[in-house]
C-alpha cells in the first residue's frame, strides 16, 4: 500500500500542503519513496503543562509543530526519524487518558491522544512504519534514548537535595540524563552525552558522579523505560514561562 502511494499525485499534493503550513521556516519534506500515512492533534506533555501539538506520520519521519491556525499554519517544526523510535503506552492518570512515550536518543517526552481508538491506532501506525523500515535497513532497532523530563508542576523542590524550593530566583532546571527537575547549584555540571548534542549539557550531581566513576555509560538513560509520574505536590509552578520547552 506504502509502495503503491509513494508516487501519486495524492501524495505529492498532501505533503505539498504540510510544507506550505510550515512555510519557509520548515524544512522541505518532498522526497523521493516518502508517504504522509496519517495526521491529527495530540496532545505533548511539555515542561510547563500539555500543549495540543500537530503530527505528522509519515513512513520515515515524525513531524510536529505549534498550531497557529488549524490545518492553515504551524511553528516551530520538528522531524524525528522513525528508525530511531521506541514507544510504550502509559497509564491513565487524571485527565491525561490515552497516552505513550516517544522515546529517541536525542529526545524522549509523552503524549496524549483524545481517545482510546486514536490511541490504538497512532501506535499500530508507527510501530508498523518503524518495523518497516528496520526491515528493509537490517539495522538493529535502538535501545538508546534520552530521558524523559518530569514536569514543571511535579516538583516544587528540588528532586536531589529536597531541600531548594522553586522561586522567580531560583528557577526550574532538568538533568538531561535522568530527566529530574533539580535546582541550580544540584545541576552545576555539564557532561557530553554524544546522542543529545555535540556540546556537555546540564546533568544533575547524582548522574554526573556515576559517569564520571564509569559506573553509568553515557548512552543509557538513568531512569527506567516505564514513565513513572512522581507523586503530585501542589501546582506552584513558578518558573519563568517560556515557548520552547526545551531549555533550561
Amino acid at each position: 500500500m506504502v509502495d503503491r502511494l509513494a508516487n501519486s499525485e495524492a501524495n505529492t499534493r498532501r505533503i505539498s500542503i504540510v510544507e506550505n503550513c510550515f512555510g519557509a521556516a520548515g524544512q522541505p519534506l518532498t522526497i523521493p519513496g516518502r508517504v504522509l500515512i496519517g495526521e491529527g492533534v495530540l496532545t505533548k506533555l511539555c515542561r510547563k503543562k500539555p500543549k495540543a501539538r500537530q503530527f505528522f506520520l509519515f513512513n520515515d519521519i515524525l513531524v510536529y509543530g505549534n498550531i497557529v491556525i488549524q490545518k492553515k499554519k504551524y511553528n516551530k517544526q520538528h522531524i524525528i526519524p522513525l528508525e530511531n523510535v521506541t514507544i510504550e503506552s502509559i497509564q491513565d492518570e487524571g485527565d491525561l487518558r490515552n497516552g505513550w512515550l516517544i522515546k529517541t536518543p536525542t529526545k524522549s517526552f509523552a503524549v496524549y491522544a483524545a481517545t482510546a481508538t486514536e490511541k490504538s491506532e497512532w501506535m499500530n501506525h508507527i510501530n508498523k512504519c518503524v518495523s518497516d523500515l528496520i526491515s528493509k535497513s537490517g539495522k538493529t532497532p535502538s535501545n538508546e534514548h534520552a530521558a524523559v523530563w518530569v514536569p514543571d508542576s511535579e516538583a516544587t523542590v528540588c528532586m536531589r537535595c529536597q531541600k531548594a524550593k522553586f522561586t522567580p530566583v531560583n528557577r526550574r532546571h532538568h538533568c538531561r540524563k535522568c530527566g529530574f527537575v533539580v535546582c541550580g547549584p544540584c545541576s552545576e555540571k555539564r557532561f557530553l552525552l554524544p546522542s543529545q548534542s555535540s556540546k556537555p549539557v546540564r546533568i544533575c550531581d547524582f548522574c554526573y558522579d556515576l559517569l564520571s566513576t564509569g559506573e553509568m555509560p553515557a548512552c543509557q538513560p538513568m531512569r527506567s523505560d516505564s514513565y513513572s509520574r512522581s507523586p503530585k505536590p501542589p501546582l506552584n509552578d513558578m518558573s519563568d514561562d517560556d515557548e520552547d520547552d526545551d531549555s533550561s
